[in-house]
C-alpha cells in the first residue's frame, strides 16, 4: 500500500482590497492568472447576448433600488422636519400655557409696583420672575400714546379728542401680554378718537 499524498491546497486571494493594509491591490500579471481565468469565454462568444441581458436586468434592478432609497431618504428628511416642527409647537404651547396661568400674578406684581407697594426683597423676586418669563418669550405691551390696534388692544373706554389724528390709546387699564407672536391677553385700554 503506497502512501498517497494529496496535492497541496493552493489558496488564491482574489480580493481587490488587502484585508491587512486596507490598500487597493494591483491586478495579478497575466502569467500569474489562474487557469480558470484563461478558460472564461472571450467577448463576442456565444453567451454574449445572455450576458448583456443579465447585465441590463441587473442595471434596471440597481436603478429601481436607487430610486427606492432616494424616496425613503426624502421621506425620512420630511419626517424629521415634521417632528422638529411639532416639537417646537408643543414646547411653545406648554410655555404659553404656563405663562397664561401666571398672568394674574404678573398683574398683581404690576399693580403693586405702580402703587409703590413692591419694596425690599419682594421687588427682587418680582424682577426675577418677570426676567425669567421674558427669557422664555413672554412680553408685556401696552403704553399710553400707542395707536389703537384692535388685534392687540381691547377698548374698554372711548372718547374724542382734538389732540390725536388717529385712534390712540390714552390710558392703559391693564397691560397686554404676548408670547412670541401669540397674544395671550390684549391690552385693555381707554381710546381717544380724533374729532370728526
Amino acid at each position: 500500500m503506497s502512501e498517497e499524498f494529496p496535492e497541496p491546497t493552493v489558496v488564491r486571494d482574489r480580493r481587490r482590497i488587502d484585508p491587512e493594509t486596507g490598500q487597493l491591490r494591483e491586478p495579478a500579471p497575466a502569467a500569474e492568472q489562474p487557469a480558470e481565468a484563461a478558460a472564461q469565454p472571450t467577448v463576442g462568444g456565444p453567451d454574449d447576448g445572455a450576458a448583456d441581458a443579465e447585465l441590463e436586468a441587473a442595471q434596471a434592478l440597481a436603478a429601481e433600488r436607487l430610486e427606492e432609497l432616494q424616496r425613503l431618504n426624502a421621506e425620512y428628511v420630511n419626517y424629521r422636519k415634521r417632528v422638529d416642527r411639532d416639537r417646537d409647537v408643543a414646547r411653545n404651547a406648554a410655555l404659553s400655557s404656563v405663562a397664561e396661568a401666571l398672568l394674574p400674578v404678573l398683574d398683581d406684581v404690576h399693580l403693586a409696583r405702580q402703587h409703590g407697594d413692591l419694596t425690599g426683597p419682594f421687588s427682587a423676586i418680582a424682577d426675577k420672575l418677570e426676567a425669567t418669563l421674558g427669557r422664555f418669550g413672554l412680553e408685556r405691551y401696552g403704553e399710553p400714546g400707542e395707536p389703537f390696534d384692535p388685534a392687540v388692544h381691547e377698548a374698554l373706554m372711548h372718547s374724542h379728542s382734538d389732540e390725536h389724528e388717529v385712534a390712540t390709546c390714552v390710558q392703559v387699564l391693564q397691560p397686554g401680554y404676548r408670547f412670541g407672536e401669540r397674544v395671550l391677553r390684549p391690552a385693555r385700554v381707554a381710546v381717544a378718537d380724533p374729532q370728526g
